[in-house]
């Protein structure tokens, strides 16, 4: 047992001192190993970061979104829908909710705006996102300025800023109340933009949303489950588009990393050469070649995994960020709350560290079974 514990050791210092004389070609090579892992570590993290803040988020949403389709486009929905929808049995509330899109033409912005009483706002008052507020200049007290449909100004108060901890959903948020929202648009009365919809038992959703749609044809019932869906895709087809941006470096440094690691130079040749002379055996050469491509692999993976972790959840990901957010104009401030997915990163373990070690083992056994004179003359 003793032997063995030291056979170990003297082959993993052997493998430290052998990786030492080779410095520049191991440090070359574990640089781009690591930037390599970083960058894709990093789009891991980002990507299901983003997922976790938007099911957070969206926890609070309603469990049927109720809307009004004409011509297969979402139309204003009469508010006495909401009372054929209270009598089917499950549904606890019906809640017309108002909400459109204004388009700023001064800063090239799209603004969502809200219609919600006694949450900040109040006649001629409004509650304003951190973009808006970062992209106007205002802060609590100040005037803001909006056109409404008629084409008259309507000046509204900023009475609070929304907190940054909801910006990833609020940035482009505005609330007002209910009569400043029908002054700005026109709105008609006795309609909504839709219907939220509350269910007692959350097993009976898509039995109670089919319900809907056969008391009402004319409307689409969006339950929470699909509109949590909606936004991992979105997140999914981003973080894709990054992937397929990054393959052309994968690929590069797969046939990098494999040129480095299967071709063994002379001097590593002759090195194997002189350890069978002196009594090594294929096995001891091959564990030797294990933990130098291990040393290196591994000593990347970490680093750039710990890398990426400070990246996105330190400085919230500057590389792609613009790409993963979209391409408005309020792009959200914020910090993401630290979630890791052990599923992912073991492929990416799996995926970057078993081909290389496998790739340092195979060309060293080929070298290692070759007669120690012709080795030391290659």
């Amino acid at each position: 047992m003793r032997t063995n514990i030291d056979r170990h050791r003297n082959i993993i210092d052997f493998a430290i001192s052998s990786m030492l004389r080779r410095k520049a070609k191991n440090l070359s090579l574990a640089l781009l190993y690591t930037l390599i892992i970083f960058v894709t570590a990093s789009l891991i993290l980002f990507v299901q970061a983003l997922r976790k803040e938007a099911a957070t988020l969206l926890a609070d949403a309603p469990d049927i979104v109720v809307q009004r389709l004409m011509a297969g486009r979402h139309d204003l929905i009469p508010t006495s829908y909401g009372e054929k929808l209270a009598g089917i049995r499950g549904i606890t509330a019906v809640t017309p909710r108002l909400w459109g899109y204004y388009y700023d033409p001064v800063f090239g912005a799209n603004y969502t705006l809200v219609a919600r009483d006694g949450d900040g706002t109040g006649p001629e008052k409004i509650a304003i996102g951190q973009g808006v507020a970062r992209s106007q200049r205002i802060s609590g007290g100040d005037m803001l300025t909006l056109r409404s449909a008629t084409g008259t100004p309507l000046l509204l108060t900023v009475a609070r800023l929304l907190p940054e901890e909801s910006e990833l959903v609020s940035s482009d948020l505005l609330l007002l109340s209910t009569a400043d929202f029908r002054t700005m648009f026109d709105f008609p009365a006795g309609v909504a933009t839709d219907l939220a919809v509350t269910v007692s038992n959350q097993r009976e959703l898509a039995t109670i949303a089919g319900k809907i749609a056969a008391l009402l044809p004319d409307t689409r019932p969006i339950l929470k489950s699909e509109i949590l869906r909606t936004y991992e895709s979105i997140f999914d087809w981003r973080g894709g588009m990054m992937v397929v941006i990054l393959s052309v470096a994968v690929i590069a440094f797969v046939i990098f990393a494999w040129d480095k690691a299967s071709g063994l130079s002379a001097e590593e040749r002759r090195e194997i050469g002189i350890l069978k002379s002196i009594g090594w055996e294929t096995g001891d050469i091959l564990l030797l070649k294990f933990w130098e491509g291990v040393a290196i692999s591994l000593t990347a993976f970490l680093v750039g995994v710990i890398l990426a972790y400070l990246h996105v959840f330190l400085f919230s990901a500057p590389l792609f960020t613009q790409a993963l957010k979209g391409w408005g104009v309020l792009y959200p401030r914020f910090r993401l709350v630290p979630h890791v997915d052990p599923y992912q990163l073991t492929i990416l373990f799996f995926l970057t560290v078993l081909p290389y070690t496998v790739a340092t083992i195979v060309p060293s056994w080929l070298a290692a079974t070759v007669d120690a004179d012709t080795a030391m003359r290659s």
